[in-house]
């Protein structure tokens, strides 16, 4: 199956005449609109825009949201509608809201987060022009939160065992396997972060195959406080790894999204899960592998349990499993359920 790019799916918008208030099934091959290429549009219709009135001043906040609605409808391939209804989320079919942002701190009021929602973050900067978009869901913003503020955010713990190489899932779900392959060509412009293929999946055992020489290995710490620098040494071991030409990370949920895998590393026993089950049947945020589309309790956890002195962090424990056989292993916990006003610091890296 050809997989679309960004203006692809514009274009069938147009063509098909919908608005931004008529449902769209989540990973419909035709007007789902995965959150990479949404992205893309997004940036392509705002980077650069300025938001002030014909007399060169800042807009109020109620016409500069109005206004950056306007001109993602049009990078959407969306008709403009007369008026803007207060629904939640304001683009309905694509599931997604718009905010426009001159701090690193996201306020998001009167919801919680949900994991199928998208929101579309605008960078813009002090004389109120747009610098860059990033769309992220629920379930990667979660990932986000350092505060542990967020509303029935999921958490399991992890104990260790003699066994330092653990695979608890002896092979994919079911509607998988007609999808991965032992052995297949990986071209070397293939990212780690193109969308998942039928045909280029390893099955569950081979990434553990793939993955377990890893354990014993040790990398740079770059300190207590810098979990994703940590987080991104692991992913490039991970990928040369699996056999990928170059790293890649966005950010997104699964991390390795060509082969629908997350990775965690994790230097204490709990595990923060975010917004969704791993054994969730939800449908997931990617383009359909063949002619099925993924399921949360589809996508495959490689995770890495770790020492640090401070100076190096050293791989000690590897387990892989399949979302649907997450819990098998390990034993799930809530955290605090909090229901207020949600806000999350974006890192510094955030919109680069």
């Amino acid at each position: 199956m050809t997989q679309k790019n960004p203006f692809d799916f514009k274009n069938l918008i147009q063509w098909s005449g919908k608005t931004i208030y008529d449902p769209i099934e989540i990973g419909d091959p035709d007007y789902w609109i995965p959150s990479l290429q949404l992205e893309t549009l997004v940036k392509e219709g705002l980077q650069g825009k300025v938001l002030k009135d014909v007399h060169g001043r800042a807009l109020p906040n109620r016409t500069r949201s109005k206004i950056i609605k306007v001109y993602t409808c049009e990078a959407l391939g969306y008709p403009v509608p007369k008026s803007f209804k207060k629904t939640q989320p304001r683009f309905v079919g694509q599931q997604f809201d718009t905010y426009a942002q001159k701090s690193m701190n996201l306020q998001i009021w009167n919801e919680g987060l949900s994991p199928s929602r998208r929101y579309v973050i605008i960078q813009v900067s002090e004389d109120d022009t747009v610098l860059s978009v990033k769309v992220i869901n629920g379930q990667e913003l979660a990932l986000l939160d350092t505060t542990g503020t967020l509303t029935t955010k999921y958490q399991a713990r992890l104990e260790t065992r003699a066994d330092k190489h653990e695979l608890i899932s002896v092979r994919d779900t079911d509607p998988m396997l007609l999808h991965v392959r032992l052995e297949f060509f990986l071209n070397p412009s293939t990212s780690p972060t193109d969308e998942p293929e039928s045909g280029l999946l390893f099955p569950v055992g081979e990434l553990f195959n793939r993955l377990s020489p890893l354990v014993g290995q040790s990398f740079t710490d770059p300190g207590m406080d810098q979990e994703r620098n940590r987080g991104a040494a692991l992913h490039n071991l991970i990928c040369k790894q699996l056999g990928y030409s170059c790293y890649g990370d966005k950010g997104t949920f699964p991390d390795v999204r060509h082969q629908l895998l997350e990775v965690k590393l994790q230097t204490s026993p709990t595990i923060d899960l975010g917004l969704v089950l791993p054994d969730s049947q939800e449908l997931m945020d990617t383009q359909r592998v063949g002619d099925y589309h993924p399921r949360h309790c589809d996508t495959r956890y490689a995770m890495f349990y770790a020492n640090t002195d401070g100076i190096s962090v050293t791989l000690t424990h590897l387990y892989v499993t399949t979302g649907a056989d997450f819990f098998k292993r390990f034993r799930r916990f809530e955290g605090n359920i909090i229901n207020s006003k949600i806000q999350i610091p974006l890192p510094r890296n955030f919109f680069s």
